[in-house]
């Protein structure tokens, strides 16, 4: 199996990323519809690490998927995804996620104004 190579521009996102993924613990259970969309896709990404450190890589891609839809402008949510998407075998997928993750990661504090999109 070939290995997925980390684009230049992630790398500084990479190191967050992996100690959030391997080193965190799960905060909480989804907070629901009702929440707010950061605190939604914040408690998405969490379960979704969960299941990386299982290495339940299809259930971690679907709660990041989730995660990108409650709140599209968190860069976590696409890296997660790109991570679950590679370790699936899904490299064309994984590519445009990490793309994704590194274009809202260059923009003023993190996060892209997606209201223009």
């Amino acid at each position: 199996m070939r290995r997925l190579r980390i684009p230049r521009g992630l790398r500084p996102l990479v190191g967050l990323v992996l100690l959030t993924v391997l080193g965190a613990c799960s905060r909480s259970a989804d907070p629901g519809p009702e929440a707010p969309p950061t605190l939604r896709a914040r408690a998405l990404i969490d379960s979704g690490n969960a299941s990386y450190r299982r290495e339940q890589f299809q259930d971690a891609a679907k709660r990041y998927a989730s995660a990108t839809l409650a709140d599209p402008s968190d860069p976590a949510a696409y890296f997660g995804l790109g991570m679950a998407l590679s370790k699936l075998g899904r490299d064309d997928d994984a590519r445009r996620a990490y793309a994704r993750a590194r274009e809202l990661a260059r923009t003023p504090g993190g996060y892209a104004d997606t209201t223009h999109h």
